[in-house]
């Protein structure tokens, strides 16, 4: 009976399987559901990021346009009421020598330069507009929007003298009225225009993009 029993042995108990067909299997697909979820996660972030983005553009692009507006409405209007009261007239003394409203007209550039190139600073001012117009698609920063604000605004105000004033269609002489001592004739749209250049060179030297984005070189 012994013999019989160590013969046949003690029967034999399958030891658990470890990691069979099915649990890879299942194992697979847990981490490839766990790749899915967090995909969806992170394309849930950018596109929850990319619609917080898109408000913050356009309120920027409202203050390019605003401000743009304000300096081309500030411009205007002055030279209407240059025009209409001091062309032809003595010049105002506002500070004493040292700042006169006197009006002149001007077929250069800004301060007076470049009288011969009329139609070339009519069409360097309209190209600027158009560059303006193409950066305010992707501006999310403000300083950047109240820069191209002022230059846009400058460059519609003499622009709108190149186009409309005598002597003819993108040849008119742009009207300038503030004269200090020692100094070249100008207007408001000049000084708008080098407010905004002087911004856009500040911002330059401190790394800042159009896009509100900051870079170190």
């Amino acid at each position: 009976m012994a013999e019989a029993e160590r013969i046949i042995g003690t029967p034999h108990t399958p030891e658990p399987a470890g990691a069979g067909p099915e649990q890879s299997d299942a194992g697979t697909k847990a981490a490839r559901d766990a790749g899915n979820t967090a995909s969806a996660e992170s394309s849930g972030d950018d596109a929850s990021q990319a619609a917080a983005e898109r408000p913050r553009g356009k309120r920027r692009i409202a203050v390019l346009f605003g401000v743009a507006l304000f300096a081309y409405a500030l411009d205007l209007i002055s030279k209407m009421l240059v025009v209409a009261k001091l062309e032809h007239h003595p010049p105002i003394e506002i500070i004493g020598d040292w700042l006169k409203f006197e009006a002149i007209r001007n077929a250069g550039a800004a301060f007076g330069f470049g009288e011969a190139f009329t139609v070339i600073f009519t069409v360097i001012a309209a190209a600027v507009i158009v560059v303006i117009a193409r950066l305010a698609r992707k501006l999310y920063s403000l300083p950047w929007a109240i820069a191209l604000g002022l230059l846009l605004g400058g460059a519609l105000g003499n622009l709108t003298d190149r186009i409309f004033r005598s002597p003819g269609v993108f040849e008119g002489a742009v009207v300038d009225f503030i004269a200090p001592k020692h100094f070249a004739v100008f207007n408001l749209a000049d000084s708008a225009i080098v407010c905004g250049g002087i911004l856009i060179v500040l911002l330059s030297f401190r790394g800042l993009d159009p896009d509100g984005t900051v870079h170190k070189d």
